[in-house]
């Protein structure tokens, strides 16, 4: 693209964008913690399903300090229902890490800002442009596929090393005087017109200057190789009660999958051992009697694995001390801790 379709087409872009763009709540500020916070949530996440998270968690935590110092039990609750937790835990160490070193002032620039826990190159790229505009790229999912098709790129987006050809167009076409619309609307128009399939070409601000539209195969780009499988992992779920009414619960490792989030407890079905057997002896109980041996029976996709759970409600008495991490709680109780969506869907079926 010459410099002259350059300015062209940053020029209809831009324009565009401040016609057609959506009103979402973290556009209604330059705050660079409140564009940290959403473009955080935004990952993995739809952004409607992001909008009342957004807007709770800043009601619950409206400055760096009031998130760098909150319990992370009452932060992995608030993050309830995004999954992912991780981004929260990393959330919180980058937003104290400010607090601690930069005296509560996000770094302006992509040296310091990329340092910090949790911020990679997208994340560092989107809060410069928005809150600082600085001219950065913020090279996301939406953006490859945009510029894929403008600049006919055919490079393979699953591969970590694309993302720098991609990087390098942006730092070529953005807008230095309006960076953080420019970064924002490739984002819109990969969201809202320059969809996977279907893309709808003709109402396309930037169609002139588009490649792929030209050749007429927008359709095939981005070239994307398959993941791998995901793997499959069946559970046995025992939501075990005692003579009280109080239900078995255990919190999970720290590090890892849905580290620090509570659940019921989990037993691998393997053909080698009985589910039964090895749920009474890891936790240091007796199944009485079964309340309802069939209470739910559903499957939970992660990214990378594929969780079948099949639950079951029993009575139980305690033979001799829980192990660590394992205590008996009341639903209310129950309630009040972070648990993961399948957890929450069992609890559901409790109430």
């Amino acid at each position: 693209m010459n410099y002259q379709y350059t300015n062209e087409f940053r020029l209809n872009l831009v324009e565009w964008f401040n016609k057609e763009k959506r009103d979402l709540p973290w556009r209604r500020t330059s705050d660079p913690y409140k564009i940290w916070v959403s473009e955080v949530m935004l990952q993995q996440t739809r952004v409607d399903t992001v909008i009342p998270y957004y807007n709770r968690f800043l009601e619950k935590y409206p400055t760096l300090q009031d998130l760098a110092f909150a319990p992370q039990e009452e932060l992995l609750k608030m993050w309830e229902g995004l999954g992912y937790y991780s981004r929260a835990r990393n959330l919180q160490a980058g937003v104290k890490e400010v607090v601690e070193k930069y005296n509560a002032v996000v770094p302006d620039n992509r040296h310091d800002i990329s340092k910090l826990k949790g911020v990679g190159p997208y994340t560092a790229g989107a809060v410069l442009s928005i809150a600082y505009q600085k001219a950065e790229h913020a090279v996301d999912g939406n953006v490859m596929r945009v510029l894929s098709r403008v600049l006919h790129i055919e490079e393979d987006i699953a591969l970590p090393k694309t993302r720098k050809v991609f990087e390098e167009a942006v730092e070529m076409l953005i807008d230095e005087q309006y960076p953080g619309d420019f970064n924002q609307a490739l984002m819109d128009l990969g969201a809202m017109i320059c969809t996977p399939t279907s893309p709808k070409c003709l109402l396309c601000p930037v169609r002139d200057y588009c490649i792929a539209f030209s050749e007429g195969d927008a359709d095939k780009l981005p070239i994307k190789s398959k993941k791998v499988k995901t793997k499959k992992v069946q559970f046995k779920v025992f939501v075990a009660m005692n003579q009280e009414g109080q239900c078995l619960l255990e919190k999970r490792p720290s590090e890892g999958l849905l580290a620090d989030m509570w659940q019921f407890p989990m037993i691998e079905v393997t053909e080698k051992a009985d589910s039964e057997e090895v749920f009474q002896e890891n936790y240091n109980v007796q199944i009485l009697n079964h309340i309802d041996k069939e209470l739910l029976k559903f499957k939970h996709i992660f990214s990378h694995l594929t969780w079948e759970l099949e639950c079951t409600q029993v009575q139980i008495e305690q033979k001799s001390e829980l192990p660590d991490a394992v205590q008996f709680l009341t639903i209310e109780q129950i309630k009040a801790l972070p648990m993961p969506v399948p957890m929450l869907k069992i609890l559901n079926v409790l109430n």
